[in-house]
C-alpha cells in the first residue's frame, strides 16, 4: 500500500522527482519515582514529494492518503522546484536521483514487537522498578517500543520498501544520597529486554558504597562503557565520516584519508545488516545500504555519502541521506566497532593505577569539528580506579578532548560489542544504533 501511495504522489510531481511514504506506530512509557507518569501513542502516516527542476529542488508533504491530497502535493513540489529554476541565476547543485539497483532484505522485523502491547510495557516498569527498589533506589526512565513502515519511488526507477521494528528501554535509578546510575538496552525485538537486569545495574551504580571522591582537572586514565563509547563514535562520526563536510573542507579527514589515525586496534564500519544492530535496507534516495568500512586497522578508509556530497566529492552515493535530496550530513547510522581481548569491564579497569570509570557521557558539544575536539559530562556512575579496581564514587566530570585522539590512545578493548542507543526518538521515529565494546584509553582530558 505505501509504495502505491507513493506513485500517486509521484505521478502528479512529473520530472525528476521522488516520493517516500513513512507509517509509524509506537509507544512509549515514562516513568519517575518508581511510578508510571505518562504513555504517549502514535499512528501517523507521512507522504513526502521531492521534485528537481535543472538542480534545484522544491519540496512538499501531506499526512492525508486521500488521491486528491497525494496528487496536490506532488504539484506543490514540482511548483516549487519550477519557481525556484526560475529565480535562481544557475543551475541548482543536485544532480538528480540516481538509477539503483534493488536493496537486499533483512531480518529487522519483529512481529511480536509490532503489537505494541502495553501490558508487556506495563510488565517491563514494574520489574525494572521492583529490582531498583529492592536495592534501596527509585527508578525512573523509559520503554518503547516502534514499528516504522516506509517506502521510497523515483522517476529514476528506484522503488523499495521495508518494515522494521525497535524496543528501547533505559532505566536511571536514584540512590537517597542524591547519586543516580544507568543502565539501557536497545533490540529489535521487546522481548529480549531484560527490565530486572536494567534496574539491577542501574540501582548498582546509584547506591554504590562511599562519599564521592573529587579529582582536580587533568588527563587520566579512563575506562569506557559502550555507552560512553558510542558517544566518542557519535562524534567521529559527524566530524569525520560525514561526506558533505568532507567535500566541502570542513571534515575531521582532511588530507588524512589511507592514514592512520587512530590505535590499529580500532575497526570501525558502517553495517546495516550486522546481526546486532537496527538494520536498515535503503535511505530517504531509495539507494540500497551495503558494509562500508571507515577505519581499518586505524587507518582511515572510506566516507559516508549522500548524492549530493557524491557528486560534489567525485564520488557515488553509499547510502546515508536522511532526506531525498539530501544537502546536509551524510552519516553513518550503524556504526559496528569490532571488540578486542579483554573479558569485561574488569578487566580493564585491572591495567588501570588510577583513572576514571564512566558510565556514560552527556550534553555533548562539538569544539573544533575539524579537530573532532568536543566536550561533553560524565553522568549517572562516574566512579574512581585505584590499583585495577572500581573503589567509590566520582563526582561527575567535564571532558574536553579530540574524539579521535582519545581513540589513538586506546589499550585495550573488552571482547564483547554491544548495541546501545539514545533512544529517546523525538519527532519522526528514526532509530539507529551504535554496536561497540567498552574500552580503556591511556588518557582522556577532563578540565572541569
Amino acid at each position: 500500500m505505501s509504495v502505491d501511495l507513493a506513485r500517486q504522489a509521484l505521478e502528479a510531481a512529473g520530472g525528476d522527482a521522488l516520493a517516500s511514504v513513512t507509517r509509524e506506530r509506537s509507544l512509549m512509557l515514562r516513568f519517575a519515582r518508581s511510578r508510571p507518569t505518562q504513555a504517549t501513542s502514535v499512528d501517523d502516516v507521512t507522504v513526502e514529494v521531492a521534485a528537481v527542476r535543472d538542480g534545484h529542488v522544491g519540496r512538499a508533504s501531506t499526512n492525508s492518503t486521500g488521491q486528491d491530497a497525494l496528487a496536490a502535493a506532488g504539484r506543490s513540489a514540482a511548483a516549487a522546484a519550477e519557481a525556484a529554476a526560475r529565480a535562481a541565476s544557475d543551475p541548482g547543485s543536485f544532480p538528480g536521483f540516481p538509477e539503483v539497483d534493488p536493496p537486499r532484505a533483512h531480518e529487522g522485523h519483529d512481529p511480536a514487537t509490532a503489537r505494541l502491547d502495553p501490558e508487556g510495557g506495563g510488565r517491563a516498569l514494574e520489574a525494572a522498578i521492583a529490582a531498583a527498589n529492592g536495592a534501596g533506589t527509585d527508578a525512573g526512565g523509559i520503554w518503547t517500543a516502534g514499528e516504522v513502515a516506509r517506502a521510497v519511488v523515483s522517476t529514476a526507477g528506484a522503488e523499495a520498501s521495508e518494515r522494521v521494528t525497535d524496543a528501547f528501554m533505559k532505566v536511571v535509578a536514584t540512590a537517597p544520597s542524591g547519586r543516580t546510575g544507568y543502565a539501557a538496552q536497545t533490540e529489535v525485538e521487546s522481548a529480549s529486554l531484560v527490565p530486572a537486569r536494567l534496574g539491577e545495574r542501574a540501582a548498582g551504580k546509584a547506591a554504590f558504597p562511599g562519599e564521592s571522591a573529587v579529582l582536580a582537572p587533568g588527563e587520566y586514565p579512563v575506562v569506557l562503557e559502550p555507552h560512553a563509547v558510542a558517544e566518542l563514535l557519535w562524534v567521529v562520526a559527524r566530524t569525520a565520516f560525514d561526506g558533505m563536510a568532507h567535500a566541502e573542507g570542513r571534515g575531521a579527514l582532511e588530507g588524512r584519508l589511507g592514514t592512520r589515525i587512530v590505535s590499529p586496534a580500532v575497526n570501525l564500519s558502517d553495517a546495516p545488516r550486522y546481526r546486532s544492530t537496527l538494520p536498515r535496507a535503503f535511505d530517504a534516495e531509495g539507494v540500497p545500504k551495503a558494509p562500508l568500512p571507515l577505519i581499518q586497522d586505524g587507518v582511515a578508509h572510506r566516507l559516508a555519502h549522500h548524492t549530493r556530497s557524491a557528486a560534489l566529492a567525485g564520488a557515488e552515493s553509499t547510502g546515508h541521506a536522511g532526506e531525498a535530496a539530501d544537502s546536509g550530513r551524510a552519516l553513518p547510522t550503524n556504526l559496528v566497532m569490532i571488540g578486542g581481548g579483554a573479558a569485561d569491564e574488569d578487566e580493564l579497569c585491572a591495567g588501570v593505577e588510577r583513572g576514571i570509570y564512566v558510565t556514560r557521557l552527556w550534553y555533548t558539544n562539538f569544539v573544533r569539528p575539524a579537530e573532532s575536539s568536543f566536550t561533553a559530562v560524565t553522568r549517572d556512575g562516574t566512579f574512581l580506579i585505584e590499583d585495577g579496581k572500581v573503589t567509590r564514587p566520582l563526582a561527575d566530570m567535564r571532558v574536553t578532548d579530540s574524539a579521535l585522539e582519545v581513540l589513538g590512545r586506546i589499550e585495550a578493548l573488552s571482547a564483547r560489542s554491544v548495541l546501545t542507543s539514545d533512544g529517546e526518538l523525538y519527532g519522526r521515529r528514526f532509530a539507529y544504533g551504535t554496536v561497540c565494546p567498552a574500552l580503556r584509553a591511556s588518557a582522556m582530558r577532563f578540565t572541569a
